[in-house]
């Protein structure tokens, strides 16, 4: 048996099947005191909403929040019941910049909010996906097009070593899924009217395959869609995303 048949045997789902599908959080940031304002943001809060409550979640969102509230939104969602729920989502659409966020009046440090879910802090969401989604520049820098070589990739082999404890315990960073709509140090892209770049391309993605595809899967396919883009001139984007996830996450339909 291939190395990559292996590594594939070893994996298995979230389990999906709880009685919720959880939250979904969505900071829809237009408006600021310092920053410019982001108009077309409204168009990806209403597609996300849709989106997201197709899959079966509850979903919450708040509009130009400052800091001090979006913080104790966020304390508030840590606290809440999880335990009859798939899992967790929240999605940031604002302005941003070297690990920060923008909240209306101030910037938000990334970590400080990951850090309220880890599972020494969030222990109802311990060995369950917390899915955060981040529309906003992460720099300044502008992505250049350029063109591919034709060609195969090298074949990689994987190694599994056998874990010989016998408790099976998580990391408390474990279960996270960082989705970003920029590389570090490049901007996104959004149009006035019809929303961003890379909410565009996700929303549209879930509408078609959300409920059959692999996320991971999914969020490749949508860096794909964003890739082809162009903006201005000659500019691209390229959306990324960092899987702590230990198995593989599908949102199928939940059984009536």
């Amino acid at each position: 048996m291939a190395s990559h048949e292996k590594v594939s045997g070893l994996l298995t789902e979230y389990k999906m099947d709880h009685r919720r599908r959880g939250l979904a959080l969505i900071f829809n940031q237009e408006n600021f005191e310092s920053q410019d304002s982001r108009p077309g943001t409204a168009k990806d809060k209403a597609k996300l909403t849709e989106r997201f409550e197709e899959l079966g979640f509850r979903v919450e969102h708040h509009d130009d929040s400052n800091a001090h509230k979006m913080m104790d939104i966020l304390r508030k969602a840590t606290e809440d019941d999880h335990s009859d729920a798939d899992c967790f989502v929240c999605v940031f659409l604002s302005h941003g910049e070297d690990g920060h966020i923008w909240a209306r009046d101030d910037k938000v440090n990334i970590k400080e909010i990951t850090n309220l879910f880890r599972g020494d802090a969030c222990e109802k969401l311990v060995g369950k996906p917390k899915i955060f989604i981040f529309q906003t520049c992460r720099g300044k820098d502008k992505e250049n097009a350029v063109t591919p070589m034709v060609g195969g990739d090298d074949d990689t082999s994987i190694e599994v070593e056998e874990d010989a404890a016998n408790i099976y315990t998580l990391p408390a960073g474990a279960d996270f899924l960082m989705c970003y709509c920029a590389a570090e140090g490049f901007v996104s892209f959004r149009h006035i009217e019809n929303g961003t770049f890379y909410i565009q391309d996700l929303c549209e993605t879930l509408k078609e395959q959300g409920s059959t595809l692999e996320f991971t899967k999914l969020l490749t396919l949508v860096n794909f869609k964003v890739s082809k883009r162009t903006a201005h001139v000659n500019k691209k984007q390229m959306p990324c995303f960092t899987s702590m996830l230990t198995k593989e996450l599908y949102f199928r339909p939940k059984q009536k």
